[in-house]
């Protein structure tokens, strides 16, 4: 099964999805804004990107500055804003066979097919 964090306002989100769907791929959609990933959603995010948290968040978010994260905080710290702030994730992320990628470029998400 293959699943995207997708959202529908991003380029690069509906590009990856649409990827997929050439690609000959029905995945599973799930509108993280809507249906915010738990901070346990989070953690096995980033060991299936194999990634740091910073590496899954949006630093350039106006959230991010106004809740004062920076890019040295803990991980812990890092995983509670994502999943109470869902737009602090980068997006979107593809995971398939218990690996997962992030779409920038689209195509980052082919290796894990």
């Amino acid at each position: 099964m293959i699943q995207i964090w997708h959202n529908p306002r991003c380029s690069k989100s509906r590009q990856t999805l649409d990827l997929l769907k050439r690609e000959g791929h029905d995945p599973v959609v799930r509108l993280y804004l809507d249906d915010a990933p738990t901070a346990e959603d989070i953690r096995a995010a980033l060991t299936a990107l194999g990634v740091p948290a910073i590496a899954l968040m949006r630093t350039g978010e106006a959230a991010f500055k106004e809740q004062g994260l920076s890019k040295t905080d803990p991980k812990d710290v890092l995983i509670a804003a994502m999943a109470s702030t869902p737009k602090l994730i980068e997006r979107p992320v593809v995971f398939s066979e218990g690996k997962a990628a992030i779409g920038r470029p689209p195509e980052a998400v082919l290796d894990i097919l």
